[in-house]
């Protein structure tokens, strides 16, 4: 019998992946040692595996830039629309395999690796995650760059370019503990810099009245330094360039510190100016009015700007130095990723009145027309609100324009709301009960031409409820736009034992349109297909029980379901609802250890912000619940509880393909979206959820009879909202709940300090804004029913294609089409650029 393909061999097989043409191979091979002995200084007798994976980033690298050139030249020439989206957060995670896909030479670079000796996996996991956003508001703008490039928009990613991105996670006697993500100290082979368009951004000062205008004087200037990275589409030579700043101090940077004398101090002092992009800030849903992170959102809009009037001034069809904006909308789209850089609309006001000396209503319908606006959550908690004295020190020029803005939107509420004080009070972008504050989601709505949700179900609750007065006053402003996955990363990358199958069956097409997934629906009822499906899953999950036994020293059940929630750690995501059930399928087993129990590992993960206690403690429960059922002799391997250390991107890529079932519980009307939930779905994993987020479109897509819903809808929760929650009324019915609560409470799981999770349970009884009791039941039953359909692998697999044939409108491609159709007014051009070695041509690809 022929020995199993090892996991190189099988990737080398993909056709997906491109051919390796033994050229090819050659030229890479020499690219590899060019670039290691070169660049690297390095020879095969000293160089290090971190050697051998940066030789091969580099020799990858020299594919794109060709193709980053001649994509900018045609630009250049074609003068398009230019779509620009800002974020504080873009979380990238690796780049190597990504790009080889992406380029089409991943079965190239194995071969020439295989032909070096080398195992492209272990240089692919050398590489650091460019973990520069908090969860999933990050990813989906690292997806969106995949997906406007794949596109063929003429697009471009701007944010800060963070020293350290999202903390390293450890775990230490069950509790988190933070770790700086020194994520540059070894390079990033991946960007070039560019201090040849560095700017100049000013803070501080004050505001001078002229018979010009208004002039900002007095400021402290830092530099903000463009680091480029290209963004690669998917087979069409098209390579986008995502920029992110790097604050540096100029070098007469406290100069008067010098003048003293105090020369040393005046270097050391650099740092103040340089820190603005030192390090990401790990709140997500969560608003710090901090100074610096001001500082942070002003220093990238203000940067980013420079740069889209700079680019919007040179452009072939215009003249260098033109000074017409009427254009400007034509040729600028804007979208801002929540109210993070908000302050690009006061900004480019400042720009158009102060410098480009614009009448102000002039410049007003030039900067909505620009701007649209997307909402990512409607927790108050995470809305931002900026106090008007810092707004005042630090950007007082700034202050007065949103003042402007201001009065000129409320009279116009005035004349349509003649004496309805609420209303002005309501609409205002100035909070003023209590310390005064910016309303910035108010900032965004009045700037912006289009305002967007994320889900249906997300969308209809912003218009409905949170700014119900402003989808009252412009409703044809309000849009949903569900959000979208890259299959290139979230299947192409992650899963290829999958792409395989998929490929065979029905094609190759899915990857740039995912709709073609449909076809699968034809391949439910056939048993080679479905075995051939069912192998996949079962090979990915012994590789990853592999990984978890390496790393955990756990051994686990392959034949169990693997229960997988990996997600930012927040009480509405209700981690502790899993953690509740964890503890009642414990007390099954010990109750009765001799009667049928479908194995169970459950796999949990995620972060929580260094100041949140109350998720700090959710983990530790799960952790302390973990070391009492893993070490259970009664318990066997029936049940196992993992928390996965420090999850990220590239340990996303790892779980997801090996998950049976996906966990989406959120309380109904607290998730925006969520795109975790369509990685799953993507990759074979059927989900058990709330009808919450795109769980909706999810259940409408494939069948909410091929899903396992529970719990209160948005509408029972409102009148729950309206009646009263009463935690008591279900712990005292329900027997499993009050059994589950009193091990917490009387010490079970914390026998040194009974008293540990007291915070958490004082949270559920009496102030839990999420209600966890009150779908606790429902969520047992729906469990109850998982752990019954296991048991029938067949039809358990039925179910997952028919899930993965329902992915098609969870692609990003999908999404970014809709953006750009329907707010930023360009089409997708569905081109494919010239290669670098033949003249420069456009070939039109069938859509």
């Amino acid at each position: 019998m022929a020995a199993p393909l090892t996991d190189q061999e099988k990737r080398r097989q993909i056709s997906l992946r491109g051919i390796p043409d033994l050229e090819n191979v050659h030229e890479l091979i020499k690219g590899f040692n060019r670039h290691l002995h070169f660049t690297l200084v390095k020879d095969r007798n000293i160089a290090t595996p971190r050697d051998y994976y940066f030789a091969l980033a580099h020799a990858v690298r020299d594919h794109l830039v060709g193709r980053w050139i001649r994509t900018q030249q045609f630009y250049y020439e074609a003068d398009p629309k230019r779509v620009y989206y800002l974020s504080l957060e873009f979380y990238m995670g690796r780049t190597l395999q990504n790009t080889m896909v992406n380029l089409g030479v991943q079965n190239t670079c194995d071969e020439a690796m295989y032909q070096l000796g080398l195992d492209i996996e272990e240089l692919e996991e050398i590489e650091e995650d460019a973990g520069l956003g908090n969860g999933g508001l990050g990813r989906l703008a690292a997806c969106f760059l995949d997906s406007m490039a794949t596109l063929g928009l003429a697009a471009y990613g701007y944010g800060i370019r963070y020293e350290y991105g999202i903390f390293n996670q450890k775990i230490r006697d069950g509790w988190q503990v933070e770790e700086a993500d020194d994520w540059l100290r070894h390079g990033n082979p991946w960007e070039k810099a560019r201090p040849e368009y560095m700017l100049p951004v000013h803070f501080y000062g004050r505001v001078e009245e002229t018979k010009d205008g208004s002039r900002w004087v007095d400021t402290q200037v830092v530099l903000a330094m463009p680091y480029d990275t290209p963004i690669p589409g998917y087979k069409n030579n098209t390579v986008n360039t995502m920029r992110l700043w790097s604050a540096r101090a100029p070098n007469d940077f406290n100069l008067r510190d010098f003048n003293v004398g105090d020369y040393i101090q005046a270097v050391l002092d650099r740092n103040l100016a340089e820190n603005i992009s030192r390090v990401l800030y790990p709140n997500d849903n969560f608003f710090e009015g901090k100074e610096l992170r001001l500082k942070q959102e002003y220093f990238v809009v203000a940067a980013t700007l420079q740069d889209i009037i700079r680019r919007f001034k040179t452009t072939k069809k215009g003249t260098p130095g033109r000074t017409s904006f009427e254009s400007f909308p034509d040729k600028v789209a804007i979208q801002l990723n929540d109210t993070h850089p908000a302050m690009a609309i006061p900004e480019l006001m400042r720009i158009f009145v102060d410098i480009e000396k614009l009448d102000w209503d002039v410049a007003w319908d030039l900067t909505r027309r620009t701007f649209a606006y997307t909402n990512h959550t409607v927790l108050p908690e995470a809305l931002e609100r900026w106090p008007v004295r810092l707004m005042e020190t630090l950007l007082p020029r700034h202050l007065q324009i949103i003042y402007q803005i201001n009065q000129k939107h409320l009279d116009k509420i005035a004349c349509l709301f003649p004496d309805d004080m609420d209303k002005l009070r309501q609409m205002s972008l100035i909070e003023e009960d209590g310390e005064k504050r910016v309303n910035m989601a108010h900032l965004c709505i009045v700037g912006s031409h289009a305002v967007n949700g994320v889900a249906q179900i997300h969308s209809n609750i912003i218009k409905t409820q949170v700014f119900r007065n402003f989808s009252d006053l412009e409703p044809d402003k309000f849009q949903n736009k569900t959000n979208g996955i890259t299959p290139r990363r979230w299947l192409l990358v992650c899963n290829t034992g999958l792409v395989d199958i998929i490929a065979e069956a029905i094609g190759e097409d899915f990857v740039t349109d995912l709709s073609e997934l449909r076809k699968l629906n034809d391949f439910v009822d056939d048993k080679h297909f479905i075995q051939n499906i069912m192998k996949v899953k079962q090979e990915n999950k012994l590789k990853f029980g592999q990984y978890l036994e390496r790393e955990y020293h756990v051994k686990i059940n392959p034949s169990s379901i693997f229960d997988v929630h990996v997600k930012r750690i927040h009480e509405y995501k209700r981690q502790v609802l899993n953690c509740l059930h964890i503890i009642h399928l414990y007390n099954k087993i010990r109750m009765n250890p001799a009667a049928p129990f479908t194995p169970r590992t459950v796999i949990i993960g995620g972060k929580a912000a260094p100041g949140y206690h109350m998720a700090k403690v959710i983990i530790k429960l799960i952790t302390s619940v973990a070391d009492v059922v893993n070490h259970d002799p009664l318990v066997g391997d029936k049940l196992k509880v993992i928390f996965l250390e420090n999850y990220r991107v590239s340990l996303a890529e790892k779980v997801i393909p090996a998950t049976d079932l996906s966990e989406q519980i959120s309380t109904a009307g607290t998730e925006a979206s969520g795109t975790g939930n369509m990685k799953f779905m993507l990759n074979g994993a059927l989900t058990i959820g709330t009808m919450d987020g795109a769980n909706v479109e999810m259940a409408e897509e494939a069948g909410e009879e091929n899903m396992f819903i529970f719990g209160m809808r948005v509408e029972e929760v409102q009148e729950l909202d309206e009646k009263g929650y009463d935690a008591m009324t279900y712990y005292e019915k329900i027997p499993e709940l009050k059994q589950v609560m009193d091990q917490i409470t009387s010490g079970f799981f914390s026998p040194k300090n009974p008293n540990m999770f007291k915070d958490l349970t004082n949270m559920l009884f009496k102030h839990d804004r999420f209600k966890v009791f009150a779908d606790f039941e429902d969520y047992m039953k729906c469990q109850e029913r998982v752990s019954k359909l296991f048991q029938d692998p067949v039809e358990w697999t039925k179910m997952v294609v028919r899930n993965i044939a329902a992915t098609g409108k969870f692609s990003s491609d999908r999404t970014i089409a809709e953006y750009a159709r329907e707010i930023w007014g360009v089409e997708p051009s569905n081109i494919k650029i010239s290669p670098p070695c033949e003249p420069l041509r456009v070939d039109h690809l069938t859509t």
